[in-house]
């Protein structure tokens, strides 16, 4: 057993090595255990001990007091943060997430059975090697399997984000759910109504940046979790869609975001997929039919979708950055480039869509082609077309935006004796509008005759 754990971090075994010599038991438990059976390195490691958690306290000399009502405090120990609790017994669930009241128990084997997935409930002895499996995690390692520790039906009765977890380590491992777990979390889904929003974010935003996030979904629906959650994706289900498309509505969408490649960080990743979520979610709620012969057509679904993720990220507590983000990907989603189109017309693309958030659109829109099933070598070569012009324009320095002008308001201001207002933004862009097609006349001076000429022709005096 000892072979398995092999890298464990030299602060993890000096914190064992203090609590023993104060005489106290400690044991590695959680993610960390099933990871490293794994072969997984994890990303972070929690203790458990039956010191109590002002021994733990005055033992280590940087601590935070995280979770001190639940027996945790995190230790911080050569620049490495570890979760310390207390040994505990947990007693009755009445708000179906939180125990009434936690009892610190006295060993790992009264602790462990509150636990909620046996892959979850293996204790490590750093100090000797030795393995503590009370309900046969190894062996549902082995098998792939996630399976409750002891009742399920009481399990996910205590813990209704349980059932959540269950399917977000189910999608992650990609392990098969064990029969009567799944049973169990079908009939639990009514307790996922007791959980905060941000709770139930967190084990879907798990879902979604796992490899697989298409299965995630899936398990989501076929448990019934998914029309509590996310009714608006099952509005999907079912309704096929015109022939560029192989598949209907909902599992468009969940191939789209099963394309969405991971990118430079999980966040983006994250938010990417999120964009793919929602692109064509409204298509449903928009869906018209011109004639019999034809097939259906979803205008201004984009439009739509784009203010149906803003309500249901907020519902979902998103941050207002994350909600902006990806509302504008689904905004400008709907995008079609063709060779014909101008430096202007690629200029105003990327004013419109802001030159940072270029790339992640291509990606959700590269990933749109591939999620239809039909669309094929076209539009795979227009992307990087478009990419490389976009690419030249930024190595060029052309403007994009107003900030770019070598022209400002206050420039304007001094220049033409104009008041501060709306005016000043309206010659701003009007200038930029020149700029997108003619780059050479962004100079102050050329800048400076064009307003002249702009408010003559409009008819502006000096105290607009």
């Amino acid at each position: 057993m000892k072979k398995i754990f092999t890298n464990i971090p030299h602060a993890v075994k000096e914190i064992a090595r203090i609590l023993h010599i104060e005489g106290f038991k400690c044991f590695l438990v959680g993610g960390a255990v099933r990871d490293s059976i794994m072969g997984i390195t994890p990303h972070e490691y929690d203790i458990t001990t039956d010191a109590k958690p002002e021994d733990v306290q005055r033992m280590f000399k940087y601590t935070v007091p995280t979770g001190i009502k639940h027996g945790t405090v995190l230790v911080i120990i050569e620049d490495m943060h570890v979760e310390i609790t207390t040994f505990r017994s947990d007693g009755n669930y009445s708000d179906g997430r939180h125990p009434d009241k936690v009892e610190y128990a006295s060993s790992i084997e009264e602790d462990l059975p509150r636990r909620d997935l046996t892959i979850n409930a293996m204790a490590y002895n750093v100090l000797d090697g030795t393995l503590i499996d009370m309900f046969d995690g190894m062996k549902d390692i082995k098998r792939k399997v996630v399976r409750s520790v002891g009742n399920p039906y009481e399990r996910f009765t205590e813990d209704g984000l349980r059932i959540m977890r269950a399917i977000r380590f189910a999608t992650k491992l990609n392990f098969e759910i064990e029969k009567e777990t799944f049973e169990a979390i079908c009939h639990s889904t009514g307790m996922l109504a007791s959980i905060a929003a941000e709770r139930i974010r967190e084990e879907f935003n798990g879902i979604l940046l796992s490899d697989n996030p298409f299965r995630g979904i899936e398990l989501l629906r076929k448990t019934g979790i998914l029309p509590l959650i996310l009714p608006e994706l099952m509005q999907g289900f079912g309704v096929n869609q015109n022939k560029f498309h192989k598949y209907d509505v909902y599992y468009h969408i969940l191939h789209t975001i099963q394309a969405v490649e991971p990118l430079e960080n999980d966040q983006l990743t994250l938010l990417v997929r999120l964009a793919a979520l929602f692109h064509d979610i409204a298509k449903p709620m928009v869906q018209k039919k011109v004639s019999k012969q034809e097939d259906p057509v979803y205008y201004n679904h984009e439009v739509v979708g784009s203010s149906v993720a803003k309500k249901i990220m907020k519902r979902l507590k998103y941050s207002n950055a994350e909600i902006e983000f990806v509302s504008l990907l689904v905004r400008q989603h709907m995008f079609y480039y063709q060779d014909e189109w101008t430096d202007g017309a690629v200029r105003r693309f990327m004013r419109a869509v802001g030159v940072e958030n270029i790339k992640p659109l291509l990606k959700l829109r590269e990933a749109d082609r591939i999620g239809s099933g039909n669309r094929k070598d076209k539009e795979s070569k227009a992307i990087p077309k478009l990419l490389a012009r976009i690419d030249k324009i930024i190595e060029a320095e052309n403007a994009i935006t107003v900030k770019d002008l070598k022209i400002d308001g206050n420039d304007l201001i001094k220049e033409f004796n104009l008041k501060q207002g709306p005016m000043i933004g309206k010659i701003l862009n009007y200038l930029l509008d020149l700029i997108l097609d003619e780059p050479e006349l962004n100079e102050k001076d050329i800048l400076i005759e064009k307003t002249k000429n702009f408010l003559e022709s409009n008819n502006i005096n000096n105290e607009a």
